[in-house]
This record gives structure tokens, C-alpha cells and sequence, in this order.
């Protein structure tokens, strides 16, 4: 993907310390000991810094409206409340100025760790940015976080293929990740909401839920699930139930091959864009094919003939 002047797009794989520069790039120590005045020698000389770096109230500080992170630890947030309370902000957050007061754009675990010391103030990096621009900003951040479970990273990645309409191949490139990082994890939301429960409370492994996407069905999903669970089967011993159930089912059709990665990427487009299931079949000469749009209801089918442009009202 080029932007209108044929640059290349500009890589983000390095999460937030890439997108702010010098500002959040600190290499500040995280251990317990270390007081204020050690704590800001350890801070780089920088004149923006210097300039942005304030003390800001907390109650004028909001969280950021595009945070990934639905779980949050309460020991750890324990941990590093009485952290703050027997050292104070080592590490500054970093917000924007918003209809008269701020917006987080990283660091909001340390800002709910102050609210919980008792803190009227913290220290905070204030970066002028715009709507999309923090969008982008906190979903690279919250993406790049080793601690985020895996159902709360592939809603990253599917906000952020959604908000700037990008096919995964694009999304990998700008973000310095394998394209199939970002289909493994995108693919674990067309599990049934159950078995996502499972996957973030660490009953079900990654390798479980992808091993299990490979059944047609929600109840065979559940299932396997559950049986795997029970009988604390291993990833392959699930790969291999699969394998056997596709096998005794017939399997794929006689000849039946791999979709290649850019018609897996126009099928991912549509079905953002369409908000349903699509499916683009090719012949083996690649000069022809079809597309199937599933529809649910006679409402579906109009919701998405709407979105076609279509203004289909009659009963189909």
C-alpha cells in the first residue's frame, strides 16, 4: 500500500516507542529504591520532552476511549500501587489535550495504579494529536503489549484492519508483523463466545482454539473443547481429532486447494465492509469464479443490499 505521493507506508512494528520518538522512549528504571531525583537524571536530555513534561491532577485525565485491554490484572495493580505509594511516578504517561481536559494515549495501567495510592497528581507527556491519529497510536501500543490475552489482540488487529480498511497483508507490513500473526489471531473471533472465555482464562492454549477452527461447527468446536479440556489432550492430539473428523467427513471436495493469500485478503475486506460471511471460489485458471454472500434474514439481505448500493425493498 503507497500513500497519493508513492511512498511506501511507514512501518510501526516497534509499538509507541517508534511513534513518539525521544518522549516515550525513556530508558527509566522500574525498580523499587530509586527516588524522584535519581528517577529524572536517568531521563535523557530533550528539549521537546522538557517542554511537554508536566504534573497533571488525575481527576483531569480520562482514559483512552480506544484501549484494547478489557482484563486488567488486580494483583499486579496491587503490586504497582504500593510501588507508587513507596516511590511515587517513575515513568511519566503520555496524553493528549481533549475539550479542555486529557486523554491517555499509553500508560494507563500506571494511571489506574495512582487513582488507587490516593494521588491528586501525576507526572504526564503531552503530545498534540488528532482522533485517528491516537486511534492508530493506541492500537499499535495495546497490539505490541506481551500481556494482552489473545481475544483482546485480535480485536486490536480487527479495529485496526476496520478503522483504515486494510487487507491483513497491508496491516502486517505497517506494523512489522507476519502476515499470519495477524490471521491466527483474527481467526480466533469466529470462535463462539464460550470458547473465547475459555481461551482468556488459559483453559484453552492459542494452539487448542486454532487446532479447533478447524471443525465446521460451533457444537463440534465445543466438544472437541471440552473433551480436550477434560482429558488434558495436547495441541497435536487436538490437530490429530480434527484431522480424523475432516477424514471420516469426506474432507474437502476432490482437488479442492489452498486459497491463495490475496484472495484470503479480498474475502477478509468483504466481509468487514459487508458484515457478513463471503466466500470466493476461482477456478484452477484463476480467470473466473464467483463470490457467495451469506445473508441470515430477509433483513440481513437488505442491510447488506443496502451497503451494495443495491436499495433492494422486495422480499427475496
Amino acid at each position: 500500500m503507497t500513500n497519493g505521493k508513492g511512498e511506501k507506508p511507514r512501518h510501526l512494528g516497534r509499538g509507541l516507542q517508534s511513534l513518539l520518538g525521544p518522549l516515550a522512549g525513556f530508558d527509566v528504571p522500574d525498580t523499587a529504591g530509586v527516588d524522584e531525583t535519581q528517577a529524572a537524571h536517568s531521563f535523557p536530555p530533550d528539549e521537546e520532552r522538557d517542554a511537554s513534561l508536566r504534573e497533571l491532577p488525575l481527576d483531569a485525565i480520562g482514559p483512552n476511549p480506544y484501549q484494547a485491554r478489557t482484563v486488567w490484572n488486580e494483583e499486579d495493580l496491587l503490586e504497582l500501587t504500593e510501588s507508587i505509594r513507596a516511590n511515587g511516578i517513575i515513568q511519566p504517561i503520555v496524553v493528549r489535550p481533549f475539550q479542555g481536559r486529557y486523554q491517555i494515549i499509553a500508560g494507563e495501567r500506571r494511571f489506574r495504579a495512582a487513582q488507587m495510592a490516593g494521588l491528586a497528581a501525576l507526572p504526564a507527556l503531552v503530545r498534540e494529536v488528532g482522533e485517528e491519529q491516537l486511534f492508530e497510536w493506541s492500537l499499535v501500543e495495546n497490539i505490541h503489549r506481551r500481556d494482552l490475552n489473545a481475544i483482546e489482540r485480535a480485536k486490536a488487529y480487527q479495529r485496526y484492519l476496520n478503522a483504515f480498511s486494510l487487507t491483513q497483508a497491508e496491516a502486517a507490513e505497517r506494523l512489522g508483523e507476519d502476515r499470519s500473526v495477524i490471521a491466527n489471531h483474527v481467526r480466533l473471533l469466529d470462535l463462539p463466545e464460550d470458547l473465547r472465555g475459555m481461551l482468556v482464562d488459559g483453559r484453552l492454549s492459542m494452539g487448542h482454539a486454532r487446532a479447533i477452527l478447524g471443525l465446521p461447527t460451533d457444537e463440534l468446536r465445543r466438544k472437541l473443547a471440552n473433551r480436550a479440556m477434560a482429558g488434558r489432550l495436547s495441541v497435536r492430539d487436538v490437530e490429530r481429532l480434527v484431522r480424523k473428523h475432516v477424514a471420516d467427513s469426506g474432507g474437502q471436495k476432490a482437488g479442492a486447494r489452498a486459497k491463495p493469500t490475496h484472495i484470503l485478503d479480498l474475502e477478509d475486506r468483504l466481509k468487514r465492509q459487508l458484515g457478513t460471511r463471503v466466500a470466493i471460489q476461482t477456478a484452477r485458471n484463476g480467470q473466473r469464479g464467483r463470490i457467495v454472500i451469506e445473508f441470515d434474514s430477509i433483513d440481513d439481505f437488505g442491510r447488506i443490499a443496502e451497503t451494495l448500493g443495491l436499495g433492494c425493498t422486495e422480499e427475496v
